[in-house]
């Protein structure tokens, strides 16, 4: 009796005969990979915008280039208090510390607001700069204060201690009180108490209405 032809066949021959399991592992393929390869697309685009958590990546610093600013931000807001506990904000359109080393900060469109013993207070400069660590505002070029009681003080080119509350010019100053001008080779005062002390060629024009 003769044997099967299929049965002596080697079983890789089997497998790769027409119509064997060889061709529907094929035909299987044809639909599954693709649709895989779409699921797997699909993953890759939506995976950042639902994982939550901290994601962690090394950079090679001698590949990285290196930024010129460690920190820009626009509309910022600093907050703190002073020796006696009264609190006060900073703000400025713009804000630019270049390195942690540095404790300055550059500021654009700056003002703060003081809260004293009589009332609020207000300082305005168009630029400055913000020491972090002592928390002292430089102002570079103009600044006002607007004191409760209608206490105004115009100068230029002044030290801001928000923590002691006192003003002082880096140099020669010209300034503005509610009784008249001033000019002097160094200014300081106390915006608490509302006394400017002036050192140096001090000269002041006093308007008598004002002063009474």
């Amino acid at each position: 009796m003769a044997e099967d032809p299929l049965i002596q066949r080697p079983a890789r021959q089997l497998w790769a005969a027409p119509g064997g399991q060889h061709d529907r592992v094929v035909e299987t393929s044809r639909w599954v990979l693709p649709v895989m390869i779409g699921v797997f697309a699909a993953f890759l685009v939506t995976a950042p915008l639902t994982m939550s958590g901290d994601v962690s990546f090394l950079l090679d610093k001698n590949k990285v280039e290196v930024a010129k600013e460690r920190l820009r931000i626009q509309s910022a807001l600093y907050r703190g208090a002073d020796q006696q506990g009264r609190p006060f904000s900073l703000r400025a359109g713009s804000a630019v510390q270049k390195s942690s080393a540095e404790p300055i900060v550059k500021l654009t469109t700056l003002s703060a607001e003081m809260a004293m013993a009589e009332g609020p207070a207000h300082l305005r400069a168009d630029a400055g700069r913000y020491d972090i660590a002592s928390e002292k505002v430089m102002a570079d070029g103009p600044i006002r204060f607007t004191g409760p009681s209608g206490y105004n003080l115009v100068t230029g080119n002044a030290t801001l201690d928000l923590k002691t509350r006192k003003l002082k010019s880096d140099g020669a100053v010209t300034g503005k009180v509610p009784q008249g001008s001033f000019s002097a080779a160094s200014m300081s005062a106390d915006l608490d108490s509302h006394v400017v002390t002036l050192d140096g060629d001090a000269r002041l024009r006093i308007v008598p209405r004002r002063a009474r």
